[in-house]
């Protein structure tokens, strides 16, 4: 069965940093110190979906720009992507920013998923230069209707 959780409990944040954790520090070898970039004491928004009580992904929405949400740190731990987990989760985010009253979404995606957002109604916009990092990203935006 699945859940997706809103997630306002200790449990359930210990199930984002799970994914987080197999997913881009042991999955992708990113240092734990760049994965875990939140500030201590900020309130963030995060999503966790579980397959049958088992943390399998995650997203966190970021509130802090004036005029778009942003949606980041999404993951879905390797034995269980391309089972549609992405897909529900990223729809889920949306619905939960659409509930805010928030019309614009971007993801600054890793340049192997690109086609996963396009998929999802996102469009890549490399004329949009961003920091450099470690990893290959690209700014994806979408305006909800």
């Amino acid at each position: 069965m699945t859940a997706i959780y809103r997630v306002d409990t200790v449990w359930q944040l210990a199930g984002v940093y799970e994914v987080r954790n197999k997913t881009f520090v042991q999955g992708q070898g990113i240092p734990r110190h760049l994965e875990f970039d939140e500030t201590y004491g900020v309130q963030y928004h995060y999503l966790l979906l579980e397959e049958n009580e088992t943390a399998v992904a995650t997203a966190r929405i970021n509130l802090t720009h004036a005029d778009y949400a942003k949606i980041e740190r999404v993951g879905v731990i390797p034995e269980y992507q391309q089972k549609g987990y992405g897909r529900i989760l990223i729809e889920a985010a949306e619905s939960w920013i659409s509930e805010l009253g928030i019309h614009k979404i971007v993801i600054t995606s890793q340049q192997k998923a690109v086609g996963f957002y396009e998929s999802l109604g996102y469009t890549a916009r490399p004329d949009i230069k961003l920091r450099a990092s470690s990893i290959p990203v690209v700014y994806t935006e979408k305006i909800l209707h």
